[in-house]
């Protein structure tokens, strides 16, 4: 079956931050829109890499053990299974992240942002 999907609508369907949306899925992989403002946690997914494309705003990704990493709209960043990191958007920032189904948003930490049952958009 052909899907197709328009982001900006998807976008304007929510404005909670640090809370990703479902808009399609291929294979085993989940397309979520989430939109981010101020820092996330310290976390890693041991068993999966994570793509984060930033549509609008600006996503900074704090690693542990190497510099921050700035990824401006048109640009996506991945970063790969067992690396900590901490999202941060200094200002409201759109991003479409490409994960397996299987991801936990907080990796391995669980904490009041953790989100098990994800909505759709």
């Amino acid at each position: 079956m052909l899907f197709k999907k328009n982001i900006e609508s998807a976008f304007a369907k929510f404005d909670d931050t640090w809370t990703p949306y479902i808009a399609g899925q291929i294979n085993d992989t989940h397309i979520k829109l989430a939109k981010f403002e101020g820092e996330f946690i310290w976390h890693k997914h041991d068993h999966e890499d994570e793509l984060f494309w930033v549509i609008e705003g600006c996503l900074l990704m704090e690693l542990r053990d190497q510099a921050t990493i700035t990824v401006a709209p048109g640009e996506f960043l991945i970063v790969p299974r067992g690396v900590e990191h901490k999202p941060v958007a200094k200002i409201p920032t759109k991003v479409i992240l490409l994960e397996p189904t299987t991801i936990l948003n907080t990796g391995n930490t669980i904490s009041a942002l953790t989100i098990d049952q994800l909505g759709a958009v």
